[in-house]
C-alpha cells in the first residue's frame, strides 16, 4: 500500500483551472458506529470485501455531476483512509480529499466545507453509513439544487404508523401524546444537497449543543430557509446494526447477479 498521494487522484493539490469543480460531496466518516458492535469504525466495516466507506464514495462518484468527494475521517486515520481510497478504483473524473474531522458530526461537516475549492457551488452531504444509494437518487438531489432549491433531501413515505410519546427510561412504558398523520411524514435519507452559500450560512449561524446537528437540512429549517423533498430509494438505507449489514450484503449480491453493480 503506497503512502504517496497521486496528484491525479488525490485532490490535496488545488484542482486544475482547466477542470473546474462545480458539485462536490462531503462524507463525514469520523464516527465510531458503536451500534454495529466491536471492531473497526463503522465506515471501515467490509461489505462484500470492500469497506463501507469505499462503497459510499463510489456511490457519489457514479454521478457524473460530482467531480470531488471530500471524506472527513478521524484525525488519527487520515493517512490510512487516504491510502485506502488510493487502493480502490474510483472513476477517473472524480478526485478526492481526506481531511480530519471534529468531535461532532456538525464539526466534521464544517471541516469538509472548509476543504472545498472556491468554484464549488453545490454541496452534497452524505452519510458513510448509506453505501448503496443509487446514482439516480444522487442526480435527483443535484438537479433540484440546480433548479433553484437551496436545500434538498431525498426521503421515503413511512410504511408504519408513528406515535409521539413522552419518553421514559429504557424499558418503561411510554405514554402516547400524539399520532401524526402518516401521509405527511417522510423518512429522510442522504445525500442532502445544498447551495454552498446556504449550507455555509447554516453552519455559521446555527449553533447546536451536545452531539451537534445530525441533519444539515434541519439547520437550514432553523434559519427559516425552504427545504424540499425529492423521492428517495429503499436501497439508500442506513447501516447501523448487524442486521443492516446482512441486508446490505443481500442488495450487493442481487446487484452483482443483475450486472447492475
Amino acid at each position: 500500500m503506497t503512502e504517496q498521494a497521486s496528484p491525479a487522484r488525490d485532490a490535496a493539490a488545488p484542482p486544475s483551472p482547466t477542470a473546474p469543480v462545480r458539485t462536490a460531496a462531503v462524507i463525514p466518516a469520523a464516527g465510531r458506529g458503536v451500534r454495529l458492535g466491536p471492531g473497526a469504525p463503522k465506515a471501515l466495516r467490509a461489505l462484500s470485501g470492500t469497506p463501507m466507506l469505499v462503497h459510499a464514495v463510489r456511490a457519489m462518484a457514479r454521478s457524473r455531476a460530482v467531480s470531488l468527494v471530500v471524506v472527513v475521517a478521524p484525525a488519527e486515520e487520515v493517512a490510512s483512509v487516504r491510502a485506502l481510497l488510493q487502493d480502490h478504483a474510483l472513476p477517473e473524473r472524480t478526485d478526492f480529499r481526506v481531511v480530519a474531522g471534529g468531535e461532532t458530526r456538525q464539526e466534521s461537516v464544517r471541516a469538509g466545507l472548509d476543504a472545498l475549492p472556491e468554484d464549488v457551488t453545490t454541496v452534497l452531504v452524505h452519510d458513510a453509513a448509506r453505501p448503496l444509494v443509487p446514482a439516480d437518487t444522487v442526480d435527483a438531489v443535484i438537479e433540484a439544487v440546480h433548479s433553484g432549491a437551496p436545500a434538498v433531501v431525498p426521503a421515503l413515505p413511512l410504511a408504519d404508523t408513528v406515535k409521539e410519546v413522552d419518553p421514559r427510561p429504557a424499558g418503561e412504558p411510554e405514554p402516547v401524546v400524539a399520532t401524526p398523520v402518516r401521509a405527511r411524514l417522510r423518512a429522510v435519507q442522504t445525500p442532502q444537497g445544498f447551495d454552498r452559500a446556504t449550507l455555509r450560512r447554516a453552519h455559521e449561524e446555527v449553533a447546536v449543543s451536545g452531539d451537534g446537528a445530525t441533519d444539515d437540512a434541519g439547520m437550514c429549517e432553523a434559519l427559516g430557509l425552504p427545504v424540499v423533498v425529492v423521492p428517495g430509494h429503499a436501497e439508500a438505507f442506513k447501516v447501523t446494526r448487524p442486521l443492516d449489514l446482512v441486508l446490505a450484503e443481500a442488495v450487493l449480491a442481487r446487484r452483482r447477479a443483475n450486472d447492475a453493480f
